[in-house]
């Protein structure tokens, strides 16, 4: 009887770290989604002053102890894959090297607090780690979604960008210098403001007129804050319908078995989203199992 074949431990620590799938690489995504939320708490808390002052060690301890684990990852990711210039030039692997290089920078320039915005970078990782199983199909669809309305998306965009040009041209010929609306590009900043329903009030219209046409920009900013929202929940309702139709009938715990393989990544390319029947990969034809 054939001795079955010793596997080789590039391939284990690449399904660990690469795949949902197995218990390991469950519990790898679980454990660098806790690590990644710690460290952004620890972000946070350096940036105030009184807890940094008296639990200083202790934060700077703990966000070396994430950095390194950090760096463990970063290593091993690109020891597990073929072309290991693929993954650093990706962009999962560029947000991973901001997010673990400040730290170390911080030693030859000290005192760099701008630092801590890269160092919050690593709350991106998150995106990575919903690709769970679970999350892929919803995921997909959402994406899809996107895409196909973006166009959609653009136009209305360019719309109210037109109107607020204009809007914001009246409100300065209206008020007036003296009302605070210096220049037309203020005004155009101030119907932005207004029409997105943010209202700084750093700039408000004094004259009746003024009020009144403030008044309108209002109103139409409720409307058009709904028709983004509308545009991509009618695509994302097509998505799921056609997606239903393609689909064939099968029993749930089919589906769910699919579902679950989807998250294959290829260790020569990092394509995901392959079949579940899927022995080779879809782009670079290299073997997945």
């Amino acid at each position: 009887m054939d001795k079955p074949k010793k596997r080789h431990w590039k391939t284990i620590l690449h399904e660990i770290i690469y795949e949902a799938d197995t218990p390991a690489g469950k519990l790898f995504d679980i454990v660098l989604l806790i690590t990644i939320l710690a460290s952004i708490v620890l972000v946070m808390l350096e940036s105030v002053n009184s807890i940094d002052k008296q639990f200083h060690d202790f934060l700077n301890t703990s966000e070396w102890v994430i950095t390194i684990l950090f760096t463990i990852e970063y290593i091993a990711r690109i020891l597990t894959v073929r072309k290991p210039l693929k993954y650093i030039f990706s962009f999962y692997g560029i947000i991973d090297l901001l997010s673990t290089v400040p730290k170390y920078i911080s030693l030859l320039v000290g005192g760099v607090h701008a630092l801590a915005a890269l160092r919050a970078l690593r709350l991106l990782r998150v995106f990575r780690i919903l690709k769970l199983a679970r999350y892929l199909g919803a995921s997909n669809t959402l994406v899809n979604a996107l895409k196909t309305s973006r166009a959609k998306i653009a136009v209305f965009l360019f719309a109210v960008l037109i109107v607020a040009i204009i809007l914001g041209t009246i409100m300065y010929l209206v008020e007036g210098e003296e009302n605070g609306f210096t220049n037309i590009p203020k005004s155009v900043y101030w119907c932005i403001v207004t029409l997105t329903t943010v209202g700084f009030g750093d700039i408000a219209p004094q004259t009746p007129l003024g009020q009144f046409i403030a008044s309108l920009v209002m109103i139409l900013g409720y409307g058009i804050i709904a028709v983004p929202t509308g545009i991509v929940s009618a695509e994302y309702t097509n998505q799921n319908k056609s997606q239903k139709e393609k689909e064939p009938k099968t029993k749930p715990e089919d589906e769910i078995s699919s579902v679950r393989l989807n998250s294959q990544c290829c260790v020569n390319c990092l394509s995901e989203k392959h079949k579940d029947d899927a022995q080779f990969c879809y782009k670079c034809g290299h073997n997945l199992h």
